[in-house]
């Protein structure tokens, strides 16, 4: 729910300023009525006056500003008083910060100005605007209606009689009938409640009507403005997001600081901060900030950014939550532990993901094990040194291995600039080019179809299109990119009876990315761009794996597939491990436009 902090008087602790106080640069001699003798009747006269004297300096006869905020239970006959003979006095408030105004109560001494003026303001004194305007006749005094006539005018004479000529009040409520506010955080309500200033303007002081043409003083000696206490009632401001202040309940009690003061800061809930919960706190950006809403009471709290645990802080972006629909808009600051993106979702170039771990894990992302002799530069981005889901490296020509740390088969002479091919009719030592005579050495695979070989790596099938683009380079490099040793021969498209024979269980376009030699097999990582068949393995249109079967020892895959090329692709599936296949049995030819028109109509029309 939105909260409340409480109501307190926002005076205590605090001591205004005011343009004059009595004795202020001499001892000065006044003269008052007792309170005793104005409070009766007027007609009974105000009796016999006494005089004394004031000075600021003097604790005994001084009558300082601050001693219209001290306690009014403890100190009830301190007040504050002009020098004498001024018409306009001003007193103001000045806060350190800014609060809400509930109402204000002004308790004279002396009596009640004839015209006054309430101001605020909520720019720390820069600007200032009426609250109320005061004077026994408005008109005259102010252009203005009398609120006694018309509700809701901005000026009343009802605190401006002389009468009662001691301890008349004078009360400003800034929640009325006439100001109806249903939520009290809302723009109108700010607008009306908070303030950082708040100044009395008295512009024209009156006498007590008991005074009489007798005086035995002189006149001027009863000419000031006198108050006994100034009562600011208000509260912390919030937004909706607090209802206390930093220690004790409501109020803060500090080392040399009053009992009861009302203090600016606020205890922010709903993962809010600052003063006044103005902003969301640092980890908690993913969606604007918002008061809270007093008219239904939803908190509208402030929501945590999904940052996976590898950012302290985030900041709220509008154009990222404009292109989510409105429905995130945080993005992550100083993503740590090797990850990044909007939101640490990703591990930096140079490392790749553990999928053994949690993305909150602090070592999700591992740092690239590739050979730098085998590994090439020039990879899909400049920056990265292996493959971010697979850690497979990126390999120069002829060398193959997750990390390009041996030669292909057919390949030798592992350097700088990869594994030259072997000048032999088979394989070669890796290590000094000699041919091998002999059938000896030839390495067999004993790979079942459709078996799961131990060693493979599960590439999942269903990433998010935005979790694999390599910068909008999709040209893919692999130790198999230089086929110029394998001999293959290629499935030719015939007629339709022949096509449909095939009984293929999918037909795609696709581009090839890369393709990795894993020593028993090889696994091609492809984007498919179009569907014309599938069968029990579904194929969405992004990026997965297919799987060569006949995997020569000359370290080829049959059909040749070259990293960075579009292929029409027809083959078998494994609906057991979920695999698309190719094999020599399978269609596999660059794309063409005219070939995907004559395949899909084949499809359509000529295999029922």
């Amino acid at each position: 729910r939105s909260c409340n902090p409480p109501v307190g008087n926002l005076a205590t602790g605090r001591t205004p300023v005011t343009l004059t106080t009595c004795g202020q640069n001499s001892t000065e001699l006044y003269c008052f009525y007792p309170d005793q003798n104005l409070l009766r009747q007027v007609s009974q006269g105000c009796g016999q006056p006494r005089c004394t004297k004031c000075n600021a300096n003097q604790p005994d006869n001084s009558h300082l500003p601050a001693d219209m905020t001290d306690d009014f239970f403890a100190n009830p006959v301190s007040w504050w008083q002009s020098a004498q003979g001024v018409h306009r006095e001003e007193i103001r408030m000045d806060f350190e910060t800014e609060f809400y105004l509930t109402h204000v109560i002004a308790v004279f001494k002396s009596p009640r100005p004839a015209a006054m003026v309430l101001e605020r303001s909520q720019d720390y004194g820069q600007t200032w605007r009426p609250y109320k305007y005061f004077s026994i006749n408005c008109t005259a005094t102010f252009g203005l209606q009398d609120d006694l006539i018309e509700e809701g005018s901005m000026c009343t004479s009802r605190y401006s009689d002389a009468v009662p000529c001691t301890r008349g009040e004078v009360i400003y409520r800034a929640l009325n009938p006439a100001n109806k506010i249903e939520d009290p955080y809302s723009p109108e309500a700010q607008d009306l409640l908070k303030l950082t200033n708040l100044r009395l303007l008295l512009l024209k002081r009156q006498e007590c009507p008991c005074h009489g043409s007798g005086l035995v003083e002189k006149p001027q000696r009863f000419a000031h403005y006198a108050i006994y206490d100034l009562i600011i009632r208000g509260s912390c401001f919030c937004n909706g997001h607090a209802e206390e202040s930093p220690g004790s309940v409501g109020f803060l009690r500090e080392p040399g600081s009053c009992v009861g003061v009302v203090h600016g800061k606020c205890v922010c809930r709903h993962n809010t901060a600052g003063d006044h919960c103005e902003k969301c706190a640092p980890l908690y950006n993913d969606q604007p900030w918002k008061p809270g809403d007093g008219k239904t009471g939803a908190p509208n709290e402030c929501r945590k950014c999904r940052c996976h645990n590898h950012a302290d802080s985030c900041h709220f972006d509008l154009s990222v939550w404009l292109a989510s629909g409105k429905r995130s808009g945080g993005v992550c600051d100083n993503c740590k532990h090797n990850t990044e993106g909007h939101r640490c979702q990703r591990c930096k170039p140079g490392y790749y993901r553990d999928r053994g771990k949690p993305m909150s894990s602090t070592e999700v992302c591992k740092p690239c094990a590739c050979q730098p002799m085998g590994s090439a530069n020039a990879t899909f981005s400049r920056s990265w040194r292996c493959h971010p889901k697979t850690g497979f490296c990126y390999c120069k020509p002829g060398v193959a291995g997750p990390n390009c740390d041996r030669c292909l088969m057919g390949y030798w002479g592992f350097g700088e600039n990869g594994c030259r091919p072997c000048d032999c009719a088979r394989d070669c030592d890796q290590h000094t080019g000699n041919c091998f005579n002999g059938y000896d050495n030839e390495p067999f695979f004993n790979i079942p179809i459709g078996g799961r070989i131990p060693d493979l790596v599960q590439m999942p099938t269903n990433e998010s299109e935005e979790e694999w683009k390599w910068n909008d380079h999709e040209q893919g490099f692999s130790a198999l990119r230089h086929p110029e040793k394998c001999v293959c021969k290629e499935k030719v498209l015939g007629g339709v009876t022949d096509f449909c024979q095939m009984k293929y269980a999918y037909v795609i376009k696709a581009r090839i990315l890369s393709a990795h030699d894993k020593g028993t097999h090889a696994e091609v990582v492809v984007k498919v761009k179009k569907v014309l068949k599938s069968g029990k393995v579904k194929i969405a249109r992004s990026n997965r794996s297919i799987y060569p079967e006949s995997w020569t020892n000359r370290g080829c895959t049959c059909p040749i597939l070259n990293p960075g090329t579009d292929y029409l692709i027809a083959g078998q599936e494994d609906s057991r491990t979920s695999k698309l296949l190719v094999n020599m049995n399978s269609l596999v030819k660059p794309w063409k436009a005219y070939l995907g028109k004559q395949v899909s109509d084949i499809l359509q029309t000529g295999c029922k």
